[in-house]
């Protein structure tokens, strides 16, 4: 749209107010000028201080919690997936004093057999969409997936911002193309996946993690684990910052997940640890904090019943 400005030279200048400028005056409320240097000072002290005094069996069955019990397999077929949901369900019964996971997360075409299998309230059913894991793909085929998900029986649904859109520096197309596919969701949670990795430098991560906020995403999450550097403490670290601010620019709270690479307990316990440490208690829900991971699941299992448990 042309605006009109009179500049003092009494000359009148039409200025086409682009709509990019809008995403940049959003991400100019925010430190985005940042030093991985000192990111990663402040992730090395948090390790070395806190993270033993989580290192607990109340934070294990925390973590356990919050795990979305994921398969994002080429193999995956509705009878393996079928096989896996079941796991859910009896878990409940041959655990009864462990909380259930937070959420089973699957490929949109298993979607209806999720729905159809899980027998377990409570917990949520997670599906990856918008061309999971590269997102290119037209908008219309993702708003589609999307749609198709929820139609299933997916609850919540995890996209991958479109990361040659953010490198590029179209935040005006990226931040249309989430705003859009939140509008397919509706009430229903969507998570941003960063794909921090490729985002390279805190300053990217930050900007990203913003832009994703202010475009509708209810949280936002590290990783696909499909690319070669998934989550990282240091990223984790910087997203939190980023949920921070916005919470206190905004009143909007929004969750974290970070997924992909995590491998051990002691993995889990430093993420838990900066959420608390970054955000506080208000985020240490299962709503809140979110774990993207399946071999943690029996890892956990093991350490809080004290024998090697190959459950799920």
């Amino acid at each position: 749209m042309a605006e009109h400005h009179h500049c003092d030279c009494g000359h009148e200048h039409h200025h086409h107010e682009t709509e990019s400028n809008k995403y940049e005056e959003a991400l100019s409320l925010y430190n985005t000028d940042l030093a991985d240097a000192d990111i990663q000072a402040a992730v090395k002290k948090i390790i070395t201080e806190k993270v033993h005094e989580n290192d607990t069996p109340e934070v294990k069955k925390f973590l356990f919690g919050s795990i979305e019990l994921t398969s994002l397999n080429t193999t995956d077929s509705d009878v393996s997936i079928m096989a896996f949901t079941e796991k859910v369900n009896r878990f409940d019964s041959a655990y009864p004093n462990f909380p259930h996971v937070a959420a089973v997360c699957t490929y949109p075409c298993f979607a209806e057999v999720v729905n159809d299998t899980l027998e377990v309230d409570g917990v949520e059913i997670t599906c990856v969409s918008g061309s999971f894991p590269s997102s290119q793909a037209l908008i219309e085929v993702k708003v589609a997936e999307t749609a198709l998900a929820l139609k299933d029986g997916a609850t919540e649904i995890d996209i991958v911002m479109p990361v040659g859109k953010f490198l590029s520096g179209n935040y005006a197309e990226l931040c249309e193309e989430i705003a859009e596919l939140k509008q397919v969701c509706g009430e229903h949670a969507m998570k941003v996946i960063l794909e921090t990795g490729d985002l390279k430098t805190a300053a990217n991560i930050k900007k990203a993690a913003i832009l994703s906020m202010y475009a509708g995403a209810d949280y936002i999450k590290t990783s696909t684990g499909k690319e070669k550097i998934s989550a990282t403490p240091e990223a984790a670290y910087v997203m939190c910052q980023a949920i921070k601010e916005y919470y206190e620019k905004t009143g909007i709270q929004i969750g974290f997940k970070p997924a992909g690479g995590i491998n051990t307990v002691m993995d889990a316990i430093i993420y838990y640890t900066i959420v608390k440490e970054v955000l506080g208690e208000k985020w240490l829900t299962n709503k809140w904090f979110r774990l993207g991971t399946s071999r943690l699941a029996n890892m956990l299992l093991s350490e809080m019943t004290g024998e090697e448990v190959k459950f799920f």
